[in-house]
């Protein structure tokens, strides 16, 4: 088959780029030729898979995915192409990736102006060409919660709704090598045996909760946060958060790494992953983290949360999100005994759970709908 896939951004290190590239690595594989049309775009895309770039013109975003929208649709119908497959939401898709959380519920619970908006509108009109009942795109979803949500919103037929496994790579599984890699990565980032090295990682920095670490960090008593060092990996705007660091004294202990191919030895060299994100409808670094035996302190809004309260790998904060339950908590994980339970527990529930299928198992429903 020809497909054709849609996503607004691509670069490198989001995780929904990274879905998207799995998913079509997954079926060039299988035998079928993948096109991607993106709005924009930074850095290659693997071998075997075409892109096409298709910028718009409009000031406003959602003008811009709008239209975005109409021409890959035209371009689709016309190029002879099996199917369409979405990672945002928009019209004539055969089938959509669910990595975004429910838009209209986020608008109920907003103010009157925000959910008139031509933004808003626009939006939920996007999600409802998906997910409304009289819709026939299947939908691929990673978050059973959302799963919910918006059935619950639009009355979406639940026979066109697939809940999808998490799909981490294999090479954020620690190996016979873990201590090795642990050590040489430590070493080449200048981290000290004495040193407690925090990483976060995931772009989208205010909303993955930065300033929530920032401030976690800086209440640490003083003989425990002059060994702390943050490592944060991803693609945003760090400056703001450059400043709050040094406003709370922490610029000598805070480094940005920007985008990182070698994420896997970054978390075998951590001590503890922290991940207070506002927002994550499943958070696959979470899972990431286990599977490198890295014990992890995450926000209870994030969706795969309840692995790591399963697992009992780490700690799971409440929700509405306290930052002196944060504070408090960071303190004690830093000061615990528990470090190697956390570990062995990790590793146990990585072994005994399906954390790896998520691109076998989206292909296998793509090749279903799309024959």
């Amino acid at each position: 088959m020809k497909l054709a896939f849609a996503l607004f951004k691509y670069f490198p290190y989001g995780g929904l780029q990274r879905d998207c590239i799995k998913i079509a690595e997954e079926c060039i594989k299988r035998g079928h030729s993948v096109d991607i049309f993106t709005l924009q775009a930074e850095g290659e895309l693997p071998d075997g898979i075409t892109q096409h770039l298709l910028p718009q013109k409009a000031q406003r975003n959602y003008k811009r995915y709008e239209s975005f929208a109409t021409q890959v649709a035209q371009l689709v119908s016309h190029g002879q192409y099996s199917g369409l497959i979405g990672f945002n939401k928009m019209p004539n898709l055969d089938v959509y990736y669910a990595a975004d959380p429910c838009f209209a519920a986020k608008v109920v619970a907003r103010n009157i102006f925000y959910r008139h908006a031509g933004r808003s509108r626009s939006f939920v009109a996007a999600e409802e060409a998906v997910f409304g009942a009289q819709s026939k795109t299947e939908i691929l979803l990673i978050s059973a919660r959302e799963q919910q949500i918006f059935s619950q919103l639009y009355q979406t037929d639940d026979k066109r709704m697939h809940l999808l496994p998490p799909g981490i790579q294999k090479d954020r599984l620690a190996g016979a090598d873990y201590q090795q890699r642990r050590t040489h990565k430590r070493h080449e980032l200048g981290v000290d045996t004495p040193d407690i090295m925090l990483l976060m990682v995931g772009s989208g920095f205010k909303t993955k909760g930065l300033d929530r670490s920032l401030l976690a960090i800086a209440a640490l008593p003083e003989a425990v946060r002059k060994r702390v060092k943050l490592f944060v990996v991803g693609q945003d705007n760090i400056k703001p958060f450059k400043r709050m660091a040094k406003s709370l004294g922490l610029s000598e202990q805070f480094y940005f790494l920007g985008g990182r191919a070698d994420v896997a030895d970054l978390l075998f060299a951590a001590d503890l992953l922290l991940h207070p994100a506002y927002r994550e409808n499943t958070g696959t670094v979470l899972l990431e983290a286990m599977a490198a035996q890295l014990p992890l302190l995450v926000s209870g809004v994030c969706g795969y949360s309840f692995h790591v309260a399963a697992a009992e790998c780490g700690s799971v904060l409440h929700e509405p999100f306290s930052q002196q339950e944060m504070n408090a908590i960071l303190e004690q994980m830093l000061g615990s005994s528990q470090r190697e339970m956390w570990q062995e527990n990790a590793r146990k529930y990585i072994a005994n759970n399906d954390v790896l299928s998520m691109p076998q198992r989206a292909v296998d429903i793509i090749e279903q709908v799309i024959s």
